[in-house]
């Protein structure tokens, strides 16, 4: 439910996990629901980021990720905003997925660059791309901006200033991972379009990308942790510096552990494990060909988790 305030899409978002059973084959959908219901009961969190790459949409089918956001809106729809990633090589195939999450129950769009783009792309392409998967459904439509590292999935400025201009978007993902990277790029866009909320998500840096400026942010972090991502979030917000630093030096650790240790393709794996160590998830498990975690892994998320979830230290 897309709230009337001035400035709706402002504030924290939690992109979800998607539990399946023991052998990674089929969604749980009694565990997906209790963690949606957790998560959404935080004070502070706003909405939903369902299907977004925490959430394995490269890995789920079509059906599996339009099952995600009708439970999405029976859970939680009536109080948070249900946004749904869209993650298709072809356009007319995210078309189709942005009208089943339509459909479904969604608020908003996330449109997440196909992976194919790594390689090589340019800025018609790009546009065609958008203004092909929201063309029935012209739901609000949320940017994502990749990391520095992913090669033209990365939108160059001008690129990113034409998407800005549609008339569908309403924020950016910011998830550029490298802090003046994102200041290049809220920069760019409070000049181009200053009505586009820019929501800093690199999960490693939030701290610093919060203290920069932001209207929100969309993290897996706040899925697995979200009283203390909104306590960080608030805490930089209202300018209580100690406060910000105390909830960073407890989030930093987990931060790396998930999402600064090689190889990156396995933070979904790390998430979910840490879901699991927190009694959140049955099972750990994600789709094959992930493999499960060593144990000393599991060991050094444990910690890291026990530490970002020491109470009172990050609280507001």
């Amino acid at each position: 439910m897309i709230p009337s305030t001035p400035h709706p899409f402002h504030g924290v978002y939690a992109a979800t996990l998607c539990p399946l059973d023991a052998h990674g084959r089929t969604l749980d959908e009694t565990a997906l629901a209790r963690h949606l219901d957790d998560v959404t009961s935080v004070p502070g969190i706003v909405g939903l980021l369902v299907n977004g790459h925490a959430g394995e949409n490269h890995a789920l089918s079509r059906d599996e990720k339009r099952r995600v956001v009708e439970i999405a809106h029976a859970v939680c729809g009536d109080r948070s905003i249900i946004v749904a990633g869209v993650n298709a090589e072809d356009s007319y195939e995210a078309q189709r997925h942005a009208d089943d999450a339509k459909r479904a129950g969604a608020d908003a769009l996330l449109l997440f660059p196909p992976f194919s783009w790594a390689l090589s792309t340019d800025r018609d392409i790009v546009l065609a791309h958008h203004h092909i998967a929201n063309a029935a459904a012209r739901l609000p439509m949320i940017l994502y901006q990749a990391g520095v590292n992913t090669g033209a999935m990365a939108y160059p400025p001008d690129t990113l200033a034409a998407l800005a201009a549609l008339p569908d978007v309403v924020a950016v993902k910011e998830g550029s991972w490298e802090t003046s990277a994102y200041d290049a790029n809220r920069r760019l866009l409070r000049e181009v379009a200053p009505h586009v909320a820019v929501m800093a998500s690199g999960d490693e840096h939030l701290f610093t990308c919060f203290a920069l400026g932001t209207e929100g942010s969309l993290v897996s972090l706040a899925a697995l942790v979200p009283v203390q991502i909104v306590a960080l979030y608030r805490a930089v917000a209202e300018g209580r510096l100690a406060d910000a630093q105390r909830a960073h030096a407890m989030l930093y650790p987990l931060a790396k552990a998930i999402y600064g240790t090689t190889p990156g393709s396995r933070a979904t794996a790390r998430l979910k494990a840490c879901l699991h160590l927190a009694g959140k998830f049955p099972h750990p498990t994600a789709r094959p060909p992930v493999t499960p975690l060593s144990a000393d892994e599991i060991s050094r998320l444990e910690a890291a988790l026990a530490l970002a979830l020491e109470p009172d230290r990050s609280s507001t």
